[in-house]
């Protein structure tokens, strides 16, 4: 007399109820100097930053005159530049970051309208 096999269960999937950890943001900005405007910035995204994504960004501040090297690799034209690597899609924002709204839309923290 043949066995049965017991049933498969069906595949385990994600409970909809559980929050899952959201991608962490990786972001780079490039400034030039420790000049006002640079200052400005730093200050400004940091605040953003601890604001609206305390514990998922990665920030690195890359001053273009101690490595000017990198302004060409990122094909960057214009400083303060904010690029927000991760996750996709690749932005940049371009300034000194003091419109939050604007930096907020750029992020894809909150829709443009």
């Amino acid at each position: 007399m043949p066995t049965e096999n017991p049933p498969t269960p069906p595949p385990a999937t994600a409970d909809p109820t559980v929050s899952q950890p959201a991608q962490p943001y990786v972001l780079r900005l490039y400034v030039t100097g420790v000049t006002p405007r640079s200052t400005h910035a730093i200050a400004n995204i940091k605040t953003i930053c601890e604001e609206h994504l305390q514990g998922r960004y990665r920030l690195e501040v890359i001053d273009l005159y101690q490595q000017p090297q990198l302004a060409h690799g990122e094909q960057i034209v214009a400083a303060p530049t904010l690029i927000k690597e991760l996750p996709l899609p690749l932005r940049r924002i371009i300034g000194d970051l003091s419109s939050t709204e604007r930096v907020l839309v750029g992020l894809d923290l909150r829709k443009g309208g």
